[in-house]
C-alpha cells in the first residue's frame, strides 16, 4: 500500500469508526524497509510483495524507502526497531554480505541483530555496454583491456558495492585491469554509459533492463548460470569466457529485527513464501528482470553464509593487490 492510500484509508477509518478504532487501525500498520529509491527494480519487487502482503495479513503494508550508502542506512534502522512485528527489511547482500568486510565500523551485527525470515527473488548481475560500443562480445572487451591496461572504464553503483566487486571479481579472473568509476547508484552511473563516459557497467538485470529494452543498451554477459532471454538472451560470463566463479546473484529477501518473536516471524515466512510460490509474482519478478528464489529463513541464512564467503574472499583480494 503506498503513503497516499494509507492516507485515505486513515481518513476514512477516522470518518467511519472515530478516532479511537483509527489509532488502533494504525497500530497494526505494517513497513518494509527498502534500502534502494523509488522506481527502480528492487524497488517494485518490495512494493508489489507490500500490496500482496497488506492482503493477505488485512492491515496496510507500506514501503519506507531509506536509501543510500549501500544499504546500510537501511538495515540499521530495523536492526534499531523495537519488537513490535512490524517492520520488515527488504534486504539484499550489500548491507549484509558485504558491509560488514567493506567497513571499518558498523552499527549493527548482522547475525545478532537480524534475522532471516524468507528469500524471494535473485536478481542476476550483468556486464553492460552501450548501444553505440565497439566491443560485441565480452571476448572483444577482455581483449581491449589487455591492449590498454587501466585505460578501459567500468562504472559501478558505488565503492565497495557488490556491483564494484563484481567488477573486480570479473577483472581478477579475466587477468585484466579495469579503471573504477564509483556512482552513487545505479542510474548515474547507467546515464554516463549512454554518453560514452564509461565504457561499462557492472549491474543488476533489472537495472540495465529499461536501457535494454529502449536498444540504448547492450548486455554482453551476466553473471547467472541461466539464460535471460529479457535482456536479449546474452551467454553468461562463464560460457562467454571459461571463466570459474562467476555465478553472482543478487538475493533479495525479507529480514527483521532479532528482536522479533519467533511466532511473528514464522506467520511472515509463512504468508510471503505464499505469494512468492504463486504464478504471477514469478511472472511479476522476471518482467522486473529478477528471478523468483522462494525459500524459508533458514535457506535464507545459508544463503547469506555463502554470500558471505564469496565477498571475503573477493575483499581480502583486493586488499593484498
Amino acid at each position: 500500500m503506498s503513503r497516499g492510500n494509507l492516507f485515505k484509508f486513515v481518513a476514512a477509518c477516522a470518518l467511519a469508526a472515530g478516532a479511537a478504532a483509527c489509532a488502533q487501525a494504525q497500530e497494526g500498520v505494517v513497513t518494509i524497509v527498502v534500502p534502494f529509491p523509488a522506481g527502480g527494480s528492487q524497488d517494485a519487487v518490495g512494493r508489489y510483495m507490500a500490496e500482496k502482503l497488506g492482503a493477505r495479513l488485512g492491515v496496510p503494508v507500506i514501503v519506507e524507502n531509506k536509501a543510500g550508502a549501500g544499504g546500510i542506512i537501511a538495515a540499521d534502522s530495523v536492526a534499531r526497531s523495537k519488537d513490535d512485528g512490524r517492520t520488515l527489511l527488504l534486504a539484499t547482500g550489500g548491507a549484509i554480505s558485504i558491509a560488514p568486510f567493506v567497513q571499518k565500523k558498523l552499527s549493527y551485527d548482522v547475525d545478532r541483530d537480524l534475522a532471516p525470515v524468507a528469500l524471494v527473488a535473485d536478481t542476476p548481475m550483468s556486464i553492460a555496454v552501450s548501444a553505440g560500443s565497439p566491443y560485441q562480445t565480452l571476448g572483444a572487451l577482455i581483449d581491449a583491456a589487455r591492449q590498454n591496461p587501466s585505460l578501459l572504464s567500468y562504472g559501478s553503483t558505488g565503492a565497495g558495492t557488490v556491483s564494484n566487486l563484481t567488477g573486480e571479481l570479473f577483472a581478477h579472473a579475466a587477468g585484466i585491469n579495469l579503471l573504477h568509476v564509483p556512482y552513487r547508484g545505479a542510474a548515474p552511473a547507467n546515464i554516463d554509459l549512454i554518453g560514452g563516459q564509461v565504457a561499462a557497467v557492472f549491474t543488476s538485470a533489472g537495472s540495465i533492463l529499461p536501457l535494454v529494452e529502449s536498444g540504448k543498451a547492450r548486455v554482453l554477459g551476466t553473471f547467472s548460470k541461466a539464460h535471460l532471454p529479457k535482456l536479449g538472451d546474452p551467454p553468461t560470463v562463464s560460457q562467454a569466457t571459461g571463466l570459474d566463479g562467476m555465478d553472482v546473484p543478487i538475493w533479495v529477501g525479507f529480514m527483521a529485527s532479532s528482536a522479533m518473536k519467533p511466532e511473528r516471524r514464522a506467520q511472515l515466512e509463512r504468508e510471503i513464501l505464499s505469494i512468492c510460490e504463486k504464478p504471477e509474482t514469478k511472472a511479476y519478478f522476471e518482467e522486473q528482470g529478477a528471478v523468483a528464489a522462494c525459500a524459508s529463513g533458514a535457506a535464507l541464512k545459508d544463503v547469506i553464509t555463502a554470500d558471505s564467503a564469496r565477498w571475503k574472499k573477493v575483499v581480502s583480494a583486493e586488499a593484498a593487490t
